[in-house]
């Protein structure tokens, strides 16, 4: 189900974070009739707030309200929620249905993609739709965690082009529908924590540190600059929310080196705050688990609210 196994290659470890689980979806609050109401949440295992001590033998999916919930209360709207676990660029423009139906009251589409879905939603509701999250492109690189470094790096830049390609053709699609139905829509792309910071209290030693390290390369010089092209590049209401950046990640203004500053912890000593952070807002410190925990999605949550509302 879950595959968040530390590898000893830096760029095919950055895909095993990304990998596909199982989640769930949950409706949110109350809207007003007068204005745009609705909230459309679309992507991944994170975009249905996947935990895995939420799995039970009465709902294996292990989802949860995750940072949508969070979201559509402060922005008091009603959460509709087409997320799949394990979704990749292509899967979500290209796949009928969801394999792992979700749990609560997640929007099912057995018969249609979940990109068809969202916008056959939009042209149910004209002028209803008033915000998107979308959380995707994870997934993507997860077919590159057993290569060697050379085939890693070919099999990430392959997976960057078709993330380029797919996830424009997704928010070109949204906004023409939107347009289509007279909705002025925000459009907010998220990518991920860079959780492999986490490999630094991990078994390895001096090589999983270093690995801790190569991670952020592969974050900010792929990854989140493929993904923030995408989500506002033409896009007139798009915006980015960098994850991976929030909060203590880099040291200093301008500097790539985010292990510098360091926090003195009960459990493994002065470490690193960025990945003090990871440790507190994710499983990847305790459970060597890629996603956000509860306090991770209600941050998440936090960032996209405060990118809705840059003026407080």
């Amino acid at each position: 189900m879950v595959r968040a196994l530390l590898g000893p290659v830096a760029l095919s470890a950055i895909a095993v974070w990304l990998a596909a689980v199982p989640g769930v979806s949950q409706a949110a609050s109350s809207h007003d009739e007068k204005a745009p109401s609705l909230y459309l949440s679309l992507g991944d295992s994170y975009s249905v707030g996947f935990q895995p001590t939420a799995i039970s033998s009465t709902d294996p999916t292990g989802g949860t309200p995750g940072y949508t919930a969070y979201v559509a209360n402060h922005e008091q709207m009603t959460l509709e929620n087409f997320g799949c676990g394990g979704a990749t660029t292509s899967s979500i423009i290209g796949t009928i249905g969801c394999k792992d139906p979700a749990a609560f009251d997640a929007v099912l589409y057995p018969t249609t993609t979940q990109e068809q879905a969202a916008l056959d939603f939009i042209a149910a509701h004209p002028g209803q739709v008033g915000l998107i999250t979308i959380s995707i492109g994870g997934n993507d690189v997860t077919g590159c965690t057993q290569s060697n470094a050379t085939a890693a790096a070919a099999c990430l830049m392959t997976a960057d082009k078709k993330i380029t390609t797919n996830v424009t053709s997704l928010v070109s699609s949204l906004n023409t529908a939107l347009s289509s139905a007279g909705d002025t829509v925000r459009i907010v792309g998220l990518t991920y924590p860079d959780v492999i910071l986490g490999a630094y209290v991990n078994p390895g030693g001096a090589a999983a540190q270093a690995l801790a390290v190569q991670s952020v390369q592969a974050f900010d010089l792929l990854i989140n600059p493929t993904l923030k092209s995408a989500y506002t590049s033409g896009v007139p209401d798009g915006i980015f929310v960098n994850v991976t950046d929030a909060p203590f990640r880099r040291a200093s203004s301008g500097a790539d080196t985010p292990l510098t500053l360091t926090h003195k912890t009960k459990k493994f000593g002065v470490i690193p705050v960025a990945v003090h952070e990871i440790c507190q807002l994710t499983y990847f410190c305790s459970l060597q688990n890629i996603h956000a925990n509860t306090r991770g999605y209600r941050f998440i949550g936090k960032l996209i609210v405060a990118a809705l509302n840059p003026d407080g």
